[in-house]
């Protein structure tokens, strides 16, 4: 393998069987893997809003195995309001044999307040993997102490609002992580609001548009000389608002200028895109063509991602809605626009009969284009009484790319894609470290799904994991460029997107029938580049960052 510009490399090889067609097939194994985690929403019939909206998953190596451990967020009780019983976090520590084993008790996460959801991010460049908690309350950031075991950090970062999605970023470009929290809404634990159907006597969970939205948070990190401390710089970053209503949060550069942009997913209120212009943050949603749909209509946006679907170079963006409304996915035009392409993708038709929240771009069969995952599920527990033509609980969909961002729905697509459930959060990782994409969904007052990936295919991949020296440690805001037979595959490295969800860092790159990356093209934030020349595949390339002239 020939270098280039490589300050140094480690590979980790993983075998991949592949044999037969490239067939999706996804198993859900959380209970026969140890995986038995039950969601409590709390719910006791006088449906408190915060009770329809949790909550996530995180995927995180938090002892440094390198097997990916899997976060779990519960609800419980919500403070002031309800009497249920009380719940709590859990970590289920992945083993390496294929089982996982409780233990956030014992490492000191298993935080009973009101969940949400969270993310993950090496926030003080220790080389661990530290977890930030969005609560409906106070929020907790977790500090790695490298053992395995976490501190609750007073880091400055700890708002009380209704937190929901968050992501970590290095929006000022020093070498460290800050922390963008999304709020939701207003909501008065002291008198909450009653909504009915009509005139009648049934209760409806209360729509968001009877409440005034919540500020969001942007932190930005001290580093080491504050004691990794955060300080809240919202308002001077251009983002002080209360008109979104915040429930999907991610980064990444749009524009190809080479800082990290935000995009937001609210409810029921325009989506906004920031640009990041340096000193502060932009709001272009209206100009850009991704606030509304192409009726110009304001949608219930919910999860969230942003990956090159089409095969471009550059990054879509891609939003889960409400039923009857369809998801909608933005195609990036360059330049700072883009064009909803929902219905020529065909996303339209298959979406709009579900509702959906948690969702993500990957691969599923190693082909080299991106599909997409949605984990549906109503938003009202009663919903056949006020529509007979929808369901509460849904089947979840794995929506195959079939060339230039075109997608249909594989209805057929194993066991674990036949689950009726009330699916909220999803998770995605490489748990199993064979070379493909798994999902973990956390279901609303329900089991967990761990669905893992057993397509048959005869694909082969390459992946890649990045170590910042310069930047921070795990090359958040980097951008990975593989070619393979001339092809060229873009993907980002990012914290945030899906719904209330953190995921695994490395990236996962199809190679279709070539078992060699001709080239990998990795540039680093601030904009220095490092090249590795023919790479195998069916391995994990971890790459670190070159600092030298």
């Amino acid at each position: 393998m020939m270098l280039r510009g490589i300050g140094s490399i480690a590979v980790l090889l993983y075998a991949l069987v592949t044999d037969g067609r490239a067939e999706a097939h996804f198993v859900d194994v959380a209970a026969r893997v140890g995986v038995d985690f039950v969601h409590a929403n709390g719910a006791q019939g006088k449906r408190y809003l915060p009770e329809t909206y949790g909550a996530g998953a995180a995927f995180l190596d938090s002892d440094g195995d390198g097997w990916l451990d899997l976060y779990l967020i519960n609800g419980g009780r919500i403070p002031g309001l309800s009497t249920a019983p009380i719940a709590a976090n859990e970590l289920y520590r992945n083993q390496g044999n294929g089982f996982f084993t409780p233990i956030a008790q014992q490492v000191g996460i298993a935080d009973t307040s009101y969940g949400m959801g969270a993310s993950v991010g090496d926030y003080d460049n220790d080389g661990d993997a530290d977890l930030y908690v969005t609560n409906f309350g106070p929020n907790l950031l977790y500090r790695n102490r490298g053992d395995g075991t976490f501190s609750d950090a007073s880091a400055g970062v700890d708002d009380a609002g209704w937190g929901t999605s968050s992501a970590f970023a290095d929006v000022d470009m020093d070498g460290d992580l800050d922390l963008y929290v999304g709020n939701y809404v207003e909501y008065p634990i002291d008198d909450p609001l009653v909504c009915r159907v009509g005139n009648s006597d049934e209760r409806l969970y209360c729509d968001p548009r009877k409440f005034a939205g919540q500020v969001d948070r942007l932190y930005i990190n001290g580093g080491a000389e504050s004691g990794w401390t955060f300080v809240d710089r919202t308002r001077e970053m251009g983002l002080d608002n209360t008109e979104g209503k915040e429930l999907g949060v991610i980064f990444g550069d749009y524009d190809d200028d080479g800082d990290i942009d935000l995009y937001l997913a609210n409810d029921m209120t325009p989506n906004m895109l920031f640009r990041n212009d340096g000193a502060r943050f932009v709001e272009t949603g209206l100009a850009s063509g991704t606030s509304l749909n192409d009726e110009g209509a304001m949608e219930a946006g919910m999860g969230v991602d942003m990956a090159d679907a089409d095969g471009d170079g550059r990054l879509d963006l891609f939003v889960t809605n409400f039923q009857w409304e369809s998801n909608t996915f933005y195609r990036n035009l360059g330049r700072g626009f883009f064009l909803d392409a929902t219905v020529s993708s065909g996303i339209h038709k298959t979406s709009m009969t579900y509702l959906g929240f948690g969702t993500g771009f990957l691969d599923f069969d190693s082909d080299g284009d991106l599909d997409l995952f949605v984990a549906n599920g109503h938003v009202y527990d009663n919903i056949e009484k006020v529509d007979h033509a929808s369901t509460y609980a849904q089947r979840n969909q794995l929506l195959e790319n079939i060339g230039g961002g075109r997608f249909v729905d594989k209805v057929d697509s194993g066991p674990g894609m036949e689950l009726l459930q009330v699916s909220r959060g999803a998770a995605f990782a490489d748990y199993d470290n064979d070379g493909d994409v798994d999902i973990a969904v956390n279901n609303s007052a329900d089991h967990v799904a761990l669905l893992r990936n057993d397509s048959d295919k005869e694909a082969h991949w390459l992946g890649i994991v990045l170590r910042g020296v310069k930047n921070n440690r795990d090359g958040v805001g980097a951008r990975v460029e593989v070619v393979v037979a001339g092809r060229r595959i873009t993907r980002e490295v990012r914290v945030g997107g899906s719904y209330l969800s953190a995921h695994d860092l490395r990236l996962l790159f199809g190679l279709g029938q070539e078992s060699l990356a001709e080239r990998v093209v990795v540039q680093w934030p601030g904009g220095a580049t490092q090249v590795v020349e023919n790479a195998l595949g069916n391995q994990y390339l971890i790459i670190e960052e070159n600092v030298g002239p």
